[in-house]
């Protein structure tokens, strides 16, 4: 495949996917920081219901999951058809239980607990979004369905953002750090929404994993730490949310 057409590529599963997710949060920042109450005042609901009936809003989130899955999906279908042996390059498949595993929570350590100090931080200095979690109190299966939009989180960020375009700049001829950057650009600008402590915080996140991968050669380690990451925030952040009122409404 020649360069152009890698370009080209690159630029269709980006646009069907975290690239226009990065568009349209940067657009979101934009808002908020022309608000009247600013960034500090603004408050931003992590997977709010898409229904008030209890069908729909069930269908609607099991359909969101599996239609976010698909331009994952698609980066590997790409990757597989130029190499039968694409998935093992990239470390998705087969599973190494114990590597993956351990470097996973590893790096969700490294990655989370600094990342919760930048957000108190950004909070008290009014440069980042309040996080509203989703109540876990309003149907039975909210809380299995966090986690599999944590899954989908996982799956579809470190497929597409690491997996994919490092193996596509590698094609291209881009430098390792030129990888690193564009791809922890891109992962802060659709983390952008949540203000200056998302940016920041998922840049770093981005330059860390692309580091760990290049290392391991394996993506799976990084899904295993990204979905370690969304399920305390999306499930254990929820649970404890009322707990957290002591602070003020700082988190």
């Amino acid at each position: 495949m020649t360069k152009k057409f890698l370009r080209i590529e690159i630029v269709l599963v980006l646009a069907a996917s975290l690239g226009t997710s990065a568009i349209f949060s940067l657009l979101r920042l934009a808002q908020l920081m022309l608000a009247p109450e600013g960034i500090g005042g603004s408050k931003t609901e992590l997977n709010p219901s898409l229904a008030s009936a209890e069908f729909f809003a069930f269908s609607f989130e099991l359909v969101g999951i599996a239609y976010s899955l698909a331009p994952a999906a698609i980066a590997l279908y790409l990757l597989r058809r130029e190499n039968d042996k694409a998935f093992g390059k990239v470390g998705i498949w087969p599973i190494n239980w114990r590597f993956d595993l351990s470097r996973g929570l590893a790096l969700a350590a490294i990655i989370g607990i600094p990342g919760l100090a930048l957000y108190a931080v950004a909070r008290l200095t009014n440069l980042a979004s309040k996080i509203v979690p989703a109540e876990l109190d309003g149907y039975w299966w909210m809380a299995g369905m966090l986690l599999l939009s944590a899954l989908r989180a996982a799956l579809q960020e470190e497929v597409i953002m690491v997996a994919y375009l490092y193996k596509r700049f590698e094609q291209l001829w881009l430098s390792f750090r030129s990888q690193q950057l564009i791809s922890a650009s891109i992962r802060a600008c659709y983390h952008a929404y949540q203000g200056f402590a998302g940016i920041v915080g998922n840049f770093v996140m981005g330059l860390v994993f692309g580091y760990a991968y290049r290392r391991w050669g394996r993506v799976l380690p990084l899904i295993v730490a990204h979905f370690i990451l969304d399920a305390v925030s999306f499930v254990g952040y929820a649970l404890i949310a009322k707990q957290l009122a002591i602070f003020g409404g700082l988190f």
